[in-house]
């Protein structure tokens, strides 16, 4: 019972930090845009990691040089990848909030990032726990969209008004944000489909003595390598060309950094503990773990918007909201349930136990 709670506690505690880590980046002000994203990103994605992994990963480095080649390889080009959406989530908040940005992204990144993972499974129409997966991962969908509906509903009745709430843009630029936050939520489901893909280096990292959830640590190293190249090189492009340098030494800017070094260690903090929880569940713990961490992430980003004022002087689509936080709760408890099923059918366990017993007579 323990082994198979536990897994679930961790994802729970790395959604509430995944569900806050937006809220730094209503802070960047008065530092550029990219000289505080440059901070962040070195904090989330080489710094934390590293100091963690070096920790709990003995040898980590020999580790990785040891794990096979296309682990690493795929692990550094899904995160390049990933690395574009996670550029597009800094852009689009400002545009339409953190709540509905959460609710797009979380939605297309939980869908794509576990239906990627599942197909890629052996035989993994067989696993009796796959039906109440795709089950769960459909009502996350509609839950997300009925979320998504209500943040369009919102918008409406804000510009009917001639109302905005600071940090949303209505009409035209509302529009862009939500085309940004569709490309964004593609792309972002792309970082657990690299974690997913160095299930090699998690192995090898075991064999060198590092226990099962912080092998989570040495994969997370190698897929955040090509995160961060896309995500620095960005900022890097975009001080150059906006020769912003010297907003670094800009005066009255501690909150800015201090909230970008905040806003990188809980961003972490949510892939090092979702990494711990999806490690002890074996290899179909990025297919349930992942949609688990976003949804629960959009629950606490939803009630954090709700707190800031993004729902005020609008009841109708906040009903409608509250619709879909509901349904989204009954998906992540089914997801949960699926965790509960043995992830073998009755003809494998079968097939197992008379290969046992004949490697016994032999």
């Amino acid at each position: 019972m323990i082994d198979m709670i536990f897994p679930l506690l961790l994802v729970l505690l790395a959604s509430v930090f995944q569900g806050t880590f937006g809220l730094g980046m209503k802070y960047t002000k008065p530092l550029a845009w990219e000289a505080w994203w440059l901070v962040h990103t070195t904090i989330a994605m080489v710094i934390f990691p590293l100091i963690w992994a070096v920790i709990v990963v003995p040898d980590l480095f020999s580790v990785i040089a040891a794990s096979p080649l296309e682990s690493i390889q795929e692990g550094i080009l899904y995160g390049f990848l990933w690395g574009i959406g996670g550029i597009m989530f800094g852009v689009c908040v400002p545009y339409i909030g953190v709540a509905l940005t959460m609710g797009i992204v979380m939605g297309l990144a939980a869908l794509m990032g576990s239906l990627i993972p599942l197909v890629q499974l052996d035989n993994f129409s067989d696993n009796p726990a796959i039906p109440f997966i795709l089950v769960g991962m459909a009502l996350m969908l509609i839950a997300v969209a009925i979320v998504a509906k209500a943040g369009i509903g919102r918008d409406k009745v804000l510009a009917e008004s001639g109302e905005e709430i600071a940090g949303i843009k209505t009409g035209a630029a509302f529009k862009k944000g939500l085309m940004i936050a569709v490309a964004c939520g593609i792309l972002s489901s792309l970082l657990n489909v690299g974690f997913s893909a160095t299930e090699a280096i998690g192995a090898a990292a075991e064999e060198a003595g590092t226990i099962t959830r912080n092998t989570a640590l040495a994969r997370w190293v190698v897929v955040l390598v090509g995160a961060y190249a896309m995500n620095a090189g960005f900022a890097i492009f975009l001080l150059i060309k906006n020769n912003s340098w010297s907003s670094f030494a800009v005066a009255d800017s501690s909150k800015a950094y201090k909230w970008a070094i905040i806003a990188g260690l809980l961003w972490f903090a949510a892939l090092g503990v979702y990494g711990q929880g999806a490690a002890l569940m074996g290899t179909i713990g990025p297919v349930i773990g992942w949609p688990m961490l976003l949804g629960l992430a959009l629950i606490i980003s939803t009630a954090i918007g709700i707190y800031t004022g993004e729902w005020k002087g609008a009841p109708g689509p906040f009903k409608t909201m509250t619709t879909g936080i509901v349904i989204l709760i009954g998906a992540i408890c089914l997801l949960g349930y699926s965790n509960s099923i043995p992830h073998q059918s009755a003809a494998a366990v079968a097939i197992e136990a008379t290969t046992d017993v004949a490697n016994k007579e032999i």
